[in-house]
């Protein structure tokens, strides 16, 4: 899959997933996720899907500062319905880096590697979301402000042409190339922002 350059410039996720290693899909259980991965689980590219994997990467490091993030023991809370905005878009970005899955996640073997019921909505949470450790309860609050890092005054112009067909195919790259360099700011540049990725202890 081609894509652009500074996704191989966004530092990767490395998790320990026991169940992996348990039905030997990797031989120590590490797994190593890249913004690519969520990019081809979403089918796109844009502020939310970057919002989401920065954040968790961000609470992971907090909740795991020591040690590798244990995928699949992580319970995560949403404030806003499944339905609300972007929620969903966030939450299987979440679901795939953490493990945590709803009422349809793995029910687990011999009572070990459960994910059901490890994602859920409508708690009253101050930020957007809440990561909490099941081994310990740790527990951290989580939200992103992408709209701190902002669009170039272009943009909205150029995507209405884009969405109204009258655009040009140079006016549809450079639309792509403005978007996606509001991506490589929000990861990248911003990446270590406290003002962007707000995550604190529960």
């Amino acid at each position: 899959m081609s894509h652009p350059a500074f996704f191989d410039a966004i530092p990767p996720l490395a998790v320990h997933d026991p169940l992996a290693g348990f039905l030997g899909a990797s031989d120590d259980g590490r797994i190593e996720y890249r913004y690519l991965d969520v990019v081809k689980l979403a089918g796109h590219s844009c502020p939310t899907v970057a919002a989401a994997y920065g954040l968790t990467c961000r609470a992971l490091a907090a909740l795991y500062p020591d040690s590798l993030p244990e995928r699949g023991a992580i319970r995560v809370e949403f404030r806003d319905r499944q339905d609300a905005g972007v929620t969903g878009v966030v939450a299987a970005v979440v679901s795939m880096l953490t493990g945590a899955a709803g009422d349809g996640g793995f029910k687990g073997l011999a009572g070990r590697f459960a994910r059901r019921g490890r994602l859920s909505f409508g708690a009253d949470l101050p930020l957007a979301m809440r990561f909490t450790r099941l081994d310990d309860g740790r527990r951290v609050d989580a939200q992103a402000y992408p709209e701190r890092v902002p669009a170039p005054p272009a943009l909205s112009g150029l995507l209405a042409d884009c969405l109204d067909g009258s655009a040009s195919a140079e006016t549809r790259a450079l639309f792509g190339q403005l978007w996606q360099d509001r991506v490589r700011r929000l990861l990248v540049e911003h990446g270590a922002d406290d003002a962007v990725f707000v995550v604190r202890p529960a």
